[in-house]
């Protein structure tokens, strides 16, 4: 029998298929480093069960008037026990009070849903005792959620410092796991590449992989990039959240300028980052353009050094298009191998790419003729 090896961490789309494959009769609570995509998990299961209503819940909104607000209404006294069929004997007249659950839960639109609590963590304790029966129970008050109805959370590491934690009696309603921090590679496949983040921060990545090193490996405790609980004068760090805002300013930087980009990239990922990005922008600049490259594959000048080499490929991942392909294919031909399976590997990694690279001849012609790199 093999080593089970207790206490390891799963990803963020290992997380998301269990709370879909089991979320329905066990609360899954996922903790994890700040930034790393834990809340996009309702995305990910609506779009895996679109049969679902999502609820996103931020529980450090929330206070005890959130969950149900209390109106009265004229008791029958002819109406009838729904769970025994019994007249039920009351005064006429007599007047009662019921609680009318929020309509953020979804409860009122009659499909199953699924229910994420969000920094659960941080939740004011009053809260979280009313919460409790909603993870253990799937019950507001006297309303249940409909059937097949699906209820998670989230919430950061206690070892971070920001203000997260779960009484025992919590923690025993639920099942607890740790969502890993993804890597380089991780977050370029199954992230940035997908979502056509900007090619330099990509490359940047790729380059500095430990920029998305975990804080609690004993080996980083000297990474300048990563965010360390306690470190003193430590503003903005790298996260997988941080990284794509700085696509985002990283894309405008030929209208921003030189000293507004460096001054928001240090307000986003850090001072030490930031210079580190500084010199790659500075070789993406000098980069041919797409333009030229599209316009002329045979003779269009080719980078010469690996940061360069790097941004190409990717630039390439994130603008080439059904009627640019065999152009760019021919550019290609003139790189190294490695730099042809980079972009091979990673071009394949894009939904909105693949469909159309499958069925290019230039590009199935060179798959063929360099199978064995993959």
């Amino acid at each position: 029998m093999s080593a089970i090896n207790f206490g390891t961490s799963v990803s963020l789309s290992d997380f998301a298929h269990a709370v879909a494959c089991v979320g329905h009769q066990v609360t899954i609570i996922g903790e994890g480093e700040m930034g790393i995509g834990k809340s996009a998990t309702l995305k990910t299961l609506a779009k895996m069960m679109p049969n679902h209503t999502p609820a996103y819940i931020d529980c450090t909104l929330l206070d005890l008037g959130d969950f149900a607000l209390p109106f009265i209404e004229q008791w029958d006294p002819d109406a009838h026990s729904e769970s025994t069929g019994q007249r039920i004997i009351t005064p006429t007249g007599l007047k009662i009070t019921r609680f009318a659950p929020n309509a953020r839960f979804k409860l009122h639109l009659g499909q199953p849903v699924i229910v994420m609590l969000d920094e659960l963590g941080k939740a004011m304790k009053s809260v979280k005792n009313v919460l409790l029966t909603l993870m253990l129970e799937h019950r507001i008050g006297d309303h249940y959620l409909p059937e097949g109805s699906i209820v998670f959370a989230t919430t950061n590491l206690g070892a971070e410092g920001v203000g997260d934690f779960l009484e025992p009696h919590a923690r025993n309603r639920a099942a607890k796991v740790r969502i890993g921090k993804p890597d380089a590679d991780q977050w370029v496949n199954d992230y940035a590449i997908p979502h056509n983040l900007d090619a330099t921060v990509i490359a940047w990545v790729k380059q500095f992989p430990h920029c998305l090193a975990a804080f609690d490996d004993p080996s980083q405790r000297d990474n300048q990039y990563i965010n360390h609980p306690g470190r003193a004068g430590q503003d903005a760090c790298v996260t997988p959240r941080t990284l794509e805002k700085t696509s985002c300013i990283v894309s405008k930087r030929a209208v921003l300028g030189e000293t507004t980009t460096l001054s928001l990239l240090a307000g986003t990922i850090g001072q030490a980052a930031a210079r580190d990005m500084q010199a790659f922008l500075t070789v993406a600049d000098k980069l041919p353009t797409w333009e030229a490259v599209i316009s002329s594959p045979s003779t269009a000048k080719l980078p010469t050094d690996v940061v360069a080499k790097c941004i190409m490929v990717f630039s390439a991942v994130t603008r080439v298009e059904r009627d640019t392909l065999d152009k760019w294919m021919e550019y290609l031909g003139r790189m190294d191998k490695e730099w042809q399976a980079l972009f091979g590997k990673s071009v394949m990694r894009s939904p909105t790419k693949q469909s159309f690279c499958v069925t290019n001849r230039s590009f199935k012609d060179w798959a063929l003729a360099n199978e064995y790199l993959f």
